[in-house]
């Protein structure tokens, strides 16, 4: 699915670009000057509650497109018969806050990011750790095996696990954004605990739709989208979706999450899209196309059939 926001949306111009999912507009923040400890007070008074609507869903930065495979591409591609919102809101509608928490502004803040060198760094609870440069990691999957079917150019994430060669207690896989300041600029705020962290169960890691991507849209990550690697999970909310990423480490136990420690009661680890549990502040029944409108929201964003699996005998309540 596509995660809704209010009604205010930036352009509603639609193009023949990979569709892509915006979360709804933050207030701008002003002055932040919250300690660490006071970030989920700070989440609430940078990103309250939309006024006049309990049915808003505004927790993702982007959708997974499915497109029709073309030729030389994969025939396991997906497609769909919907209008795709324009390459222009996708690089400048943003939610990245190690530079801006005003996700109009974001692409101004990112304009400088250099992102080479860059290494990633594979540990943990494997038999073989290594850290990988950029060519290097990408080099782990040849043209014919990256992943352009959902408009992302990438690779499972799965195929760089293997080459680490997980032990049989690693159950979990934690990710680490870059933190550095001075590059990122609003990582000098509290507005979070920096830096951001994020994770995954191994089975959900395995999975072949959940990537890492260096592209979209057929050009490179812009910054702002999470240059230079960044992972890519259709089925959960767009804060899944780690950018930047500089560590992974493999866990036998389940690692924090940067927003499940900012506001527990409002994100849990699971983050899979389920239109039957709401948000404490609204209802997640529905979403907000850019262009499109109001529809039902999706179960597992639509990729029901691909992982419900994952979570049988899971309550899913419980486990958000």
């Amino acid at each position: 699915m596509l995660i809704g926001k209010p009604p205010r949306v930036p352009s509603g111009e639609i193009t023949d670009e990979g569709m892509y999912l915006n979360r709804r507009s933050f207030l701008r923040a002003g002055i932040v000057a919250a300690s660490v400890a006071a970030t989920g007070w700070v989440y609430r008074k940078i990103n309250p509650t939309p006024e006049g609507s309990q049915s808003s869903v505004p927790l993702a930065d982007f959708a997974i497109p499915t497109t029709q495979p073309t030729a030389g591409q994969s025939a396991a591609g997906f497609t769909v018969d919907e209008p795709r919102t324009s390459f222009q809101d996708i690089t400048h509608y943003n939610n990245f806050y190690e530079f801006s928490t005003d996700k109009e502004s974001v692409a101004d803040a990112a304009s400088g990011f250099i992102t080479h060198p860059w290494q990633v760094s594979v540990s943990g609870l494997c038999r073989k750790p290594r850290i990988f440069d950029l060519d290097d990691l990408f080099k782990i999957a040849p043209a014919e095996e990256r992943i352009y079917r959902m408009r992302w150019d990438g690779f499972s994430l799965s195929m760089l696990l293997k080459r680490v060669e997980p032990l049989s207690d690693a159950r979990y896989v934690a990710f680490q954004t870059l933190l550095d300041p001075a590059r990122m600029p609003n990582q000098s705020s509290g507005i979070l605990d920096w830096p951001y962290v994020e994770g995954l169960r191994m089975d959900e890691a395995m999975h072949p739709l959940t990537i890492l991507a260096s592209g979209i849209y057929g050009r490179q990550l812009p910054p702002q989208d999470g240059a230079p690697v960044r992972l890519v999970v259709p089925w959960k909310y767009g804060f899944k979706g780690i950018k930047s990423i500089v560590k992974i480490d493999l866990r036998a136990q389940q690692p924090p999450t940067t927003w499940s420690a900012a506001a527990p009661d409002e994100y849990g680890f699971y983050a899979s899209v389920n239109p039957s549990v709401d948000h404490p502040r609204w209802s997640q029944a529905t979403e907000q196309r850019i262009g499109v409108g109001r529809r039902d929201t999706l179960m597992f964003n639509g990729y029901a059939e691909e992982v419900a699996p994952l979570y049988a005998g899971m309550d899913l309540r419980a486990n958000f």
